[in-house]
């Protein structure tokens, strides 16, 4: 039986996902929140997705659904265009028929990494390998459906939870006496939990203002402020470790360039993207990527 329309309900995707997992707690306070599984609702499965949000008829639809595997999806490109395109465009188009709004995460991989500058939302995309594509497809496709939607490009996520590279970092560093990291591509590491709140934040933003919803769609970035490489990121996750356990002998980090660890997808040398627009439109400041770290680490330790 079809739930009734309702102006509280939230339908959250991804909800086992690193941004999914904090979600579902910054999203709870607002309204009747709804999440659910895979099998439930199949992104693989058009119909799966249509046959839920039917019935759920929800008032916001937030994304955190996506084929995430960035090297994998070289080889498998039909699989990632499927769900992080295909699967957006019937999102869209639901939403649309239910005049609900939908907020999305992308990504910095849009981007080719060759501007000299943190990139801003109306730069031009072309991204390098087929996780930008497919992600660049399904901004593209949920815009093309009219729906009320809210993208939000982000960059290097991570948290306390979930497969990601600090987690890996600080396991390793218990294990090696050395770690080659790459030390020429440059980002902001975003917590998880500081993209959770921003969406609660702007949910509730747009909740409580007289200005229609329809005027705030279009593409944000938020990432973390401030800007480092992957090898400096992972430094200082172990200098802050080292400073909470004086006495545990952790590797020393040698930098590395791009290509002395060559992968299957090419990553951009520049994920640097500013986050003013965001601060401007809803007046939320995306934490410094050092401040984040130590946050996590307090969880992990």
């Amino acid at each position: 039986m079809s739930l009734p329309t309702n102006p509280t309900r939230i339908l959250l995707t991804g909800a086992s996902g690193q941004i999914g997992g904090e979600l579902l707690h910054t999203l709870a306070p607002l309204g009747e929140l709804i999440a659910p599984s895979r099998t439930e609702m199949n992104f693989a499965d058009t119909a799966s997705i249509q046959t839920y949000i039917r019935a759920a008829r929800p008032h916001w639809i937030v994304n955190a659904a996506a084929y995430t595997a960035v090297d994998k999806a070289e080889s498998e490109p039909a699989l990632a265009f499927g769900l992080n395109a295909e699967a957006l465009r019937t999102l869209g188009l639901e939403a649309r028929a239910l005049n609900a709004t939908v907020l999305h995460f992308s990504t910095d991989y849009v981007f080719n990494g060759q501007s000299p500058r943190p990139y801003v939302e109306t730069d031009p995309t072309n991204p390098l390998n087929v996780y930008g594509a497919s992600k660049l497809a399904g901004e593209q496709a949920l815009a093309e459906t009219g729906a009320q939607s809210l993208i939000f490009r982000t960059s290097w996520v991570y948290g306390a939870t979930g497969n990601n590279f600090l987690r890996t970092i600080l396991k390793l560093a218990r294990e090696r006496d050395t770690l080659r990291i790459v030390g020429d591509q440059h980002g902001a590491p975003t917590w998880s939990r500081d993209l959770a709140r921003m969406t609660a934040h702007i949910i509730a933003h747009c909740e409580q203002t007289s200005t229609p919803v329809f005027d705030f769609t279009g593409l944000y970035h938020a990432a973390a402020n401030g800007e480092t490489t992957w090898a400096a990121f992972a430094a200082e996750a172990l200098h802050q470790l080292q400073q909470r356990e004086p006495a545990t002998k952790l590797a020393t980090i040698t930098p590395i360039t791009t290509t002395e660890y060559p992968t299957p997808a090419l990553r951009p040398i520049n994920s640097r993207m500013s986050s003013d627009k965001l601060l401007r439109t809803f007046n939320y400041r995306m934490m410094h990527w050092q401040e984040s770290l130590a946050h996590v680490l307090a969880e992990l330790i």
